[in-house]
């Protein structure tokens, strides 16, 4: 790889000296060579990126994706996942166990990570929680995080055997692993479409209400504290939800979340259109939720954002919008939406970089010369066309295409190599 010369950056990197001031970085054969106010052009094989005005910060990592395969690889696969990531200024992925088979043994734990070696992006399995995530009988757990699972879940299904729950609890306290849940009580939620309330009523589709997400909730924060466990809500999506962690962490209880990026700016007014595009689990939920989403995120409650990066073949979602699937892709638009959520660069490293380390007890890459560069650029005003061009999903789901978009991750590295986006 080329030697790259980083000029003017501000640097957004908690621990290293040049946090919060404007320098150069060196990097020579992967590795930071040299940090300075100013650095001379070492050669003229060395690549300069003019960065004024641009940030440098880790780079960024997904505690919530979802790749096709093993079985589904035709909506995705993991070179196809792994470069969306990557463009979108991801260096490490978690990714979700609903594939065919679900990722429930260490078989599928070990193919996962043997075939993403020498990738770019550091992709993190997760287990699931029950066998074929059927939500009858526990999963292999320690196995699988004996063989490399990052933490546990039955990814966009939850699990209603409240006994089942709380022995899968007690079960990963023992090995500290962490157990991951889709929040959601199916018997309310009933096959709603969207969420329930006045837009759900005004275009005439079954509703799935709040209750049915914040019963799980409360459910879980009950299980957690009588097994002394740690649990994390993937994707929480109401003011309710927020609420209630915020009590559960004032009161001890061991208890982490997070929030997709789209809910940050997306609402159920979107449904408009009835594009299926939009449709999503947990659907889109009303301006006062996302306004205590955005709180929540500042004051601490939320401890990360995620991508759900969901990606489905066109079949999926180019029909009516009572039988579309769930979900979108999102890997490559989680900055310009937490940008234009008006968050601060400062939060967006919190929340995007530290924060889901710090919930997987990952430690944060340092800043430092001899180390691997493990970082991104970030250009918070360049406006560029989000199109099949430039999508590195072999799935186009996504409300998105088509659009300009403010804010884009210039330069990935990790791994001694980078992208130049």
């Amino acid at each position: 790889m080329k030697n790259l010369l980083i000029q003017s950056a501000t640097i957004l990197y908690p621990g290293s000296s040049f946090s919060g001031k404007t320098a150069d970085v060196l990097i020579v054969k992967g590795k930071i060579s040299e940090i300075a106010a100013k650095i001379a052009v070492p050669d003229s094989d060395t690549q300069v990126i003019p960065a004024k005005g641009k940030y440098l910060m880790p780079g960024f990592f997904d505690l919530n994706v979802t790749i096709g395969e093993p079985g589904l690889e035709t909506r995705e696969d993991i070179g196809t996942g792994c470069s969306a990531a990557a463009a979108g200024g991801f260096t490490g992925i978690a990714v979700m166990p609903d594939t065919q088979p679900p990722v429930h043994s260490k078989a599928e734990v070990s193919y996962l990570i043997n075939k993403a070696k020498a990738n770019l992006v550091d992709l993190y399995p997760v287990g699931c929680i029950s066998q074929k995530r059927e939500g009858k009988e526990l999963a292999e757990m320690f196995d699988m995080q004996q063989s490399g699972a990052i933490a546990f879940s039955d990814g966009n299904r939850a699990l209603s055997n409240a006994g089942l729950m709380s022995r899968a609890l007690l079960y990963t306290r023992t090995f500290k692993g962490l157990i991951m849940v889709h929040a959601e009580d199916q018997d309310i939620a009933s096959k709603g479409k969207m969420n329930e309330g006045v837009m759900s009523t005004y275009l005439g589709m079954k509703g799935n209400p709040s209750l049915a997400e914040e019963l799980m909730i409360s459910r879980d924060l009950y299980l957690a504290e009588y097994n002394d466990a740690r649990i994390h809500f993937s994707t929480i999506s109401t003011a309710r939800s927020v609420d209630l962690i915020r009590k559960a962490k004032k009161a001890g209880i061991k208890v982490t979340c997070d929030v997709a990026a789209h809910q940050l700016v997306l609402t159920e007014d979107d449904l408009k259109g009835f594009d299926s595009n939009y449709k999503l689990s947990p659907p889109l939920r009303t301006k006062a939720d996302q306004k205590e989403l955005i709180k929540g995120l500042k004051d601490g409650t939320i401890d990360a954002i995620v991508s759900q990066h969901t990606p489905h073949e066109i079949e999926f979602k180019n029909v009516e919008f009572e039988i579309a699937a769930f979900g979108i892709i999102a890997l490559q638009t989680v900055l310009p939406l937490v940008l234009k959520a008006g968050l601060s660069p400062e939060l967006i490293l919190e929340k995007l970089s530290v924060g889901p380390r710090n919930v997987l007890g990952l430690t944060l890459p340092e800043l430092q010369t001899g180390n691997s560069a493990n970082f991104i650029l970030v250009d918070p005003s360049e406006e560029w066309m989000f199109d099949e061009k430039v999508n590195k999903s072999k799935s186009s789901n996504s409300p998105f295409l088509g659009q300009k978009l403010r804010g884009r991750v210039n330069l990935v590295c990790n791994n001694d190599r980078y992208i130049i986006n």
